[in-house]
């Protein structure tokens, strides 16, 4: 299902966070957010999933304009991974990951096989069935946000939307959740901070600084060292990844160029 904007401002007490902002993340497509702390990323994410309503413009999640559409209608259509892992939550790993199945119940129903089922597979994709019956407070933050991706999961909406999912993992669990969402049959939008992320698995990439989108296309087109450079006041250069055989980013300070490698001392 196709996600849009159509000049998304949000204006908060005079301050503008962000402004005049369209894009389309297509059907089954993955759209990656890059661009510095600040920029206006987990602000856009959160017009587009009904957290904060914007003072100008419209979002679409295929051809419902989400500020019009009824909340639980809206729930059925997208799932969301927040950075906010909920500290005081005293629930097991099980009873979060069905609470993705809420938005398909009436008052009051019980869960049934059908609903258990998909709750068991949500786990097993993301890897926390070992773990099902532990308490959600208990967890690591990478443990947690592995939960929270499988109650997304468990919601079966068409549209996923993540805001920086890889805080907190290790680097291999980084990939490995990157792989899973890009294997995913369903429209996936997400923030991220690692431009080589973007890069290996989006299929588009929006391009955010002081609340305007300076870019947005394919991740190859436009995560360029010109436009890294103008964004992020780094040096780049993109290079060729010698095993995925994707475009890697490579950074430095401005004027540091590559530094020498520190060499232990002599043994005398």
């Amino acid at each position: 299902m196709k996600v849009s904007t159509e000049g998304i401002t949000v204006e908060i007490d005079d301050n503008t966070l962000v402004r005049n902002i369209s894009i389309v993340a297509e059907n089954n497509s993955l759209t990656a957010l890059v661009g510095p702390n600040g920029s206006g990323k987990s602000t856009l994410l959160r017009a587009i999933y009904r957290a904060l309503k914007p003072t100008v413009g419209s979002v679409y999640i295929g051809r419902d304009d989400i500020w019009k559409a009824p909340v639980k209608a809206v729930a059925k259509h997208r799932a969301v991974v927040t950075q906010h892992q909920g500290d005081g939550i005293d629930f097991t790993v099980r009873e979060i990951v069905a609470m993705g199945r809420s938005p398909h119940k009436g008052y009051f129903e019980t869960d049934n096989d059908e609903d258990r089922e998909i709750v068991r597979d949500a786990m097993d994709t993301v890897h926390v069935s070992a773990f099902s019956d532990r308490y959600f407070s208990s967890l690591s933050g990478g443990e947690r946000q592995r939960v929270l991706l499988a109650r997304a999961l468990a919601q079966q909406s068409p549209v996923i939307i993540l805001d920086e999912p890889t805080n907190h993992l290790d680097v291999r669990a980084q990939l490995e959740l990157l792989a899973l969402l890009s294997a995913l049959n369903v429209t996936v939008l997400l923030a991220v901070h690692d431009l080589n992320h973007a890069l290996a698995h989006a299929d588009a990439v929006g391009v955010l600084q002081s609340g305007e989108l300076v870019a947005f296309g394919n991740p190859r087109e436009t995560l360029t060292p010109t436009l890294i450079r103008q964004v992020f006041d780094v040096e780049a250069h993109v290079l060729t990844h010698p095993v995925t055989q994707n475009p890697h980013v490579v950074m430095a300070l401005p004027g540091r160029g590559c530094a020498e490698p520190r060499r232990p001392p002599a043994v005398e």
